[in-house]
Parts: structure tokens; sequence; C-alpha cells
């Protein structure tokens, strides 16, 4: 399957330090008439989908990634776009960077490695106290890599996919505490492989459309030095 998407990077006169919320806090309240943009039907209930946009600030740098019906959103706001008020900060936009392109989505035969450029919200109410209880660390990476599969069966589901085989998740992750919400939540930092092609820059997990479980893809090189190496036996 080929996945429409658009990379706006947004340039400002400084680094933002605000999260990626306020950001989407902002674009979705300056753009009310764009359902895809806030995910609020009105005000007591939600939209309940893959996020065909989604907000992320990467090292002081706000990026806003559109996929599929959420490309030509962007493009629509695009021009109207002239400053961002984040909290009590404002930033002015020197510059918007758009970058349009198909990409490859969908199983395939070899295990692909991806890196979190931002923390991997795994755990909700349900499984939070289940993976607590776990005491031996392979049941607990085991317990991990389900949840990586289903975070990506479900994001399948909402972009139209049909998933056809197994799946199968390695990982090299370490707790991070994050805030979500004013909320202190057990996020994921590192690295996995699956056999699995996912777009640059899209999410995976809980709250993707506030910037959490980025990923980029590993790039060959320093795949192969990694295979060289003796710390191979990390990975569960």
């Amino acid at each position: 399957m080929n996945l429409k998407v658009l990379v706006m990077v947004i340039k400002t006169d400084r680094a933002v330090r605000e999260d990626a919320a306020k950001l989407r806090g902002f674009i979705g309240n300056s753009f009310p008439e764009y359902l895809l943009l806030h995910h609020h039907i009105d005000y007591t209930d939600n939209l309940y989908t893959y996020p065909r946009v989604q907000y992320k600030i990467i090292s002081g740098t706000p990026l806003v990634i559109g996929v599929e019906d959420g490309v030509d959103v962007l493009k629509e706001i695009s021009d109207d776009l002239e400053e961002l008020k984040l909290g009590r900060s404002i930033y002015r936009i020197k510059s918007l960077q758009m970058n349009q392109f198909n990409a490859d989505f969908g199983k395939c035969r070899e295990n692909i490695r991806y890196r979190f450029l931002t923390p991997w919200l795994a755990l909700n109410s349900g499984n939070y106290e289940r993976y607590r209880c776990i005491r031996d660390w392979k049941e607990k990476k085991e317990f991990l890599n389900s949840i990586l599969v289903g975070n990506i069966l479900s994001m399948s589901k909402g972009l139209n996919y049909i998933v056809m085989g197994k799946l199968y998740a390695h990982s090299l992750i370490d707790e991070d505490r994050v805030r979500y919400k004013a909320i202190s939540h057990t996020g994921f930092m590192g690295e996995f492989k699956i056999n699995f092609r996912i777009p640059d820059l899209l999410g995976i997990g809980k709250a993707v459309s506030h910037g959490f479980g980025t990923i980029k893809r590993v790039s060959k090189d320093d795949s192969k030095k990694d295979e060289e190496s003796s710390y191979n036996w990390l990975w569960v």
C-alpha cells in the first residue's frame, strides 16, 4: 500500500520550548472547521481513528504531518499561518517547508529497524498493572513487543490496510517518564525491529496526534554496524 504523506516544517524565529499538545491546540483552535486538525466533533464527542494530522516538536522545530486526507487539509491552511501562539509564547513563522511524497506502508518479508524520536506511550489503564507485575526481564520485553504489534495492527485498521500474516517485533527500549495531559506516564525510548514498512515521522501507540511515538527508520549502515557488534544479544 502507498500512503500519501506531507511533512510541514515550521521555521520559527527561535526554538520552540512548548510541547506538541500546545501546537495541536493552537492550530486546531485556529481552524475549527477542519475536523482532522483537532478530532473534536463537538464539545462532547471526539473522532477516534488513526490521526491524519499529527503534531511534533523535534529539537525545538515544530512539524505537522499530514497523512492521506490530512495532506489536503495542511495545504489549505498553510497560507494562513503567520505565527504560533503557544501558551504565553508567541513565535513568528519565518518560513514553511512542505515536502509531499508517497511512502510504502504494510507487511514485508524483511525486518526493518526503527528508532523512537519521541517517547512511545505503550501502556494504558488496562495493561499498566500487568506490565508492572512482570518481574522477568525477557517476559516484560515480550509483553511490550506484543503491544507494539497491536499498535501497528490498530494503525493499519485506521488506515484501511488489512494485514495478512503474522508480525514479529523485537525491541531494545528503556523506560522514560513523560507527562501527558498533566499526568506522569511511563513511556519508552529506544529502537525496534518489525516486518512492516512505516513511513518516517508517523507515530504509533497512544497520543499520536500529540507527538508521542514518532518513529524514524534506522539506516542500513547503522544496522549493519550493530549486527557486527557484541550488543546484539540485548534484542528480545
